[in-house]
């Protein structure tokens, strides 16, 4: 079928725009420790279960204790830090602009990869970074939706997130290389291609316990932003239906059917134009960010998340 890699990279972009949704009313229910432990415990079941099905292991069992350890960092970045700054950037600026600051993320993959890997940091990548970061400083200042502009500390969450992202996404890179050089040449034409789905079992195992042990150190400050006097624990969330079923939801739109589909999306169409396409979340957000949140559509925000997506693509087609 004609442009069905295409076809398929809108979809995975409509899918993270659901999941961005999805985890802001989520985390507003459920608050940002109980989300996560929630959502980590329902990602590591997922990975178990694909690991087991596919690869007849339910864990990475050829994996070295130098894979281990780095896919442990990269979960503790990329999962913890990362996440942690993403829903709280929800709680504090809203969905929309979270992921709006969420393109600096490959900005973030290139410099890491500079001075992690030594990979050339290209002219046009430093022409990317410029371009995002210009379209993101315009909607970001434009005062006519944000009443006064964004908070300073939603911001830090926002840089904080992408930070999180791509160094996450680097210290993947190196784990899942050790990952690869460690397993029997002999099985590695047969499991090659769920090798990546392992390396995620052991991000969201360092995710999960993170999460878990700071749900445990700030679950008295946990607060349900419907609810301001009510306090949020794991047993309490079992009762609050709407965001336990915002939190389903953001998981199969995000880490299940997202990250699955966009596998698919590069094996179609061409990994550059797949990544442009799946990274314009920061558009199509923003007419469902009116709808459910109230948020104004002013030319302003358009046209900065348009400059932002732009940026993005520069790194793949340039």
């Amino acid at each position: 079928m004609n442009y069905l890699g295409e076809m398929i990279s809108l979809g995975v972009a409509c899918s993270w725009t659901v999941a961005a949704l999805f985890s802001e009313i989520g985390s507003r229910h459920l608050g940002v420790f109980v989300m996560n432990v929630w959502r980590m415990s329902l990602a590591l079941l997922f990975s178990v279960l694909l690991m087991w099905v596919f690869v007849g292991s339910p864990y990475p069992a050829y994996a070295s204790i130098e894979a281990w350890l780095w896919l442990l960092a990269s979960g503790v970045v990329g999962y913890f830090f990362g996440d942690w700054c993403l829903f709280n950037s929800y709680l504090t600026i809203g969905s929309r602009f979270g992921q709006l600051f969420m393109t600096l993320a490959p900005a973030f993959t290139a410099l890491f990869a500079f001075l992690m890997l030594g990979q050339t940091l290209s002219w046009h990548a430093l022409l990317a970074m410029a371009v995002t970061m210009g379209g993101i400083a315009i909607a970001v200042t434009d005062k006519s939706s944000t009443g006064t502009g964004l908070p300073l500390k939603g911001v830090l969450f926002g840089l904080g997130a992408a930070l999180g992202q791509g160094l996450g996404l680097v210290l993947s890179k190196i784990g899942l290389d050790h990952y690869i050089a460690s397993v029997p040449a002999s099985l590695l034409p047969s499991v090659g291609s769920y090798l990546p789905f392992g390396s995620n079992l052991i991000r969201c195992i360092a995710g999960l316990f993170c999460f878990s042990l700071f749900y445990y150190i700030n679950k008295e400050r946990e607060v349900h932003r419907a609810h301001p006097q009510r306090k949020v624990t794991l047993r309490s969330s079992v009762a609050d239906h709407r965001g336990l079923a915002a939190m389903l939801v953001a998981v199969v739109s995000g880490p299940f059917l997202g990250v699955g589909f966009s596998l698919m999306a590069v094996e179609y169409t061409a990994a550059g134009i797949a990544s442009t396409l799946m990274a314009t979340t920061p558009i199509l957000i923003l007419l469902p960010s009116l709808w459910l949140f109230g948020q104004p559509i002013t030319v302003r925000s358009v046209v900065g998340a348009v400059i932002s997506v732009v940026g993005v693509s520069l790194f793949f087609l340039l």
